[in-house]
């Protein structure tokens, strides 16, 4: 494992600039309002050829109005005791304030090693730091977020701080994005699969705000799994608001993860929206798995998963390679068996045949089904390769790539999925002259 820094301290600041500059992504959404982060989000990050893990938090403000806050506060609380040390965050342009106060003194019931950050310095010529050591955690680092300025100085003190660790760079942990529209289940799914309250979970819609990502082990095997906000119809999402940022971190976590899980409310018909988020997990070549959530509460009969299967059949029909099952995220009702899929799926992504399979497999289509012609031109398929993995590709080489119908591609696509397990995943055929 690597080492964890938990950055802590009231809203807005910087604590997600930070986080974002640091592990070189845009996983924190950043907004000039308290309270945009809820739940804690990981990532990884590297200076001076050492690794550790970053942990964001929400803001430490007692006195907040904010429903969620207690919820918040807990998820921040257990950040901090699963770090090796915490950076407590404050802003150089307000100066101490009490909720500085409230953090430091959270900090010290918990007892882990502190760095004291002043955020949002301008000039490091006259800055004066002398209030911030009232705060009794010892002394202040200067540094500009949003500019990178003295960051460096920063993770210097931070390496000082952690323990020298060996890190094998070349385990790579399966990533799961978990996805769908707002209040399907994703975040109560992810809990259950962690076995305890990873994500704050609430009946309103809009609670998870950031696409959150989680480590865990199941069955000797290492994964993270990303809890993402809800994806509503974009006409519903304003531009420019905390939600069209977390819709935009949804997506991007469908292409960086290796395999998404969508969620679907069998209580539902299936929407539109599910319909385009199923659309883009397959456009970017993702193993998926469709969780029909909240079984436990829908009325049986013997038909009714049948009727179920029509439904996905029907309105899936540009991804028949899906798999799919019902589920309880709340029970653990079949949740065991998903992550089963999800293996299959990422397994048949990987999966790569031979030469000499795939060009028996493409003969024997063409001498069962002639391809088309045009005019006196028949199509002729002279060669055929698999060039990659995640999803498998696959190129053709024809005579003349104007010839090949869609249908008949259709056909050839389907062709290999007969002879080969490819369930769960798409697969890229091209066409070369």
């Amino acid at each position: 494992m690597k080492p964890i820094i938990a950055i802590v301290g009231r809203p807005n600041t910087g604590k997600s600039t930070f986080f974002n500059k640091t592990t070189g992504t845009r996983i924190a959404i950043v907004q000039n309002e308290p309270g945009v982060t809820r739940d804690r989000i990981y990532a990884d990050a590297e200076w001076r050829g050492r690794y550790f893990t970053l942990a964001d938090t929400g803001g430490i403000d007692l006195k907040s109005g904010d429903a969620f806050f207690p919820k918040m506060l807990k998820q921040a609380e257990e950040a901090i005791r699963g770090a090796e040390l915490a950076l407590l965050f404050t802003d150089y342009r307000d100066g101490v304030t009490a909720s500085d106060y409230d953090a430091a003194n959270f900090l010290r019931k918990i007892g882990k090693p502190v760095i004291l950050v002043v955020n949002k310095v301008d000039k490091f010529s006259d800055v004066d730091l002398s209030d911030f050591y009232a705060l009794n955690m010892g002394e202040p680092v200067p540094i500009s977020a949003e500019h990178s300025l003295n960051t460096g100085d920063l993770l210097d003190k931070i390496l000082e701080m952690l323990p020298e660790t060996e890190i094998d760079e070349q385990t790579e942990a399966l990533k799961i994005a978990v996805v769908g529209k707002p209040n399907a289940g994703k975040s109560s799914l992810v809990n259950r699969i962690l076995k305890r309250e990873r994500v704050i979970v609430s009946e309103v819609a809009g609670t998870t705000r950031d696409a959150v990502d989680t480590p865990f082990t199941y069955n000797g095997r290492d994964y993270i799994i990303i809890d993402t906000a809800g994806i509503r119809r974009k006409r519903s999402v304003e531009e420019g608001t905390v939600e069209s940022y977390s819709v935009l971190r949804a997506f991007e976590a469908v292409r960086r993860c290796a395999a998404a899980v969508l969620v679907l409310d069998a209580g539902e018909e299936i929407s539109d929206q599910d319909l385009k988020i199923a659309s883009f997990i397959d456009e970017q070549g993702k193993p998926s798995v469709i969780a029909l959530n909240k079984w436990d509460i829908i009325e049986k009969d013997t038909f009714t998963i049948e009727k179920y299967k029509a439904s996905l059949n029907e309105n899936l029909a540009f991804m028949k390679y899906f798999k799919s099952l019902t589920i309880s995220a709340l029970t653990g009702q079949r949740v065991d068996k998903m992550m089963e899929l999800i293996n299959e799926a990422h397994a048949n992504a990987s999966k790569r045949i031979t030469t000499g399979l795939l060009n028996d497999i493409i003969n024997n289509a063409v001498a069962t089904t002639e391809p088309p012609s045009f005019k006196g031109r028949k199509l002729k398929i002279m060669y055929s390769s698999q060039t990659g993995t995640n999803p498998p590709a696959f190129v053709l080489k024809v005579n003349d790539s104007g010839l090949m119908h869609f249908s008949y591609l259709r056909y050839l696509e389907n062709s290999i999925r007969a002879a080969v397990d490819f369930s769960g995943t798409p697969i890229k055929i091209s066409i070369r002259d």
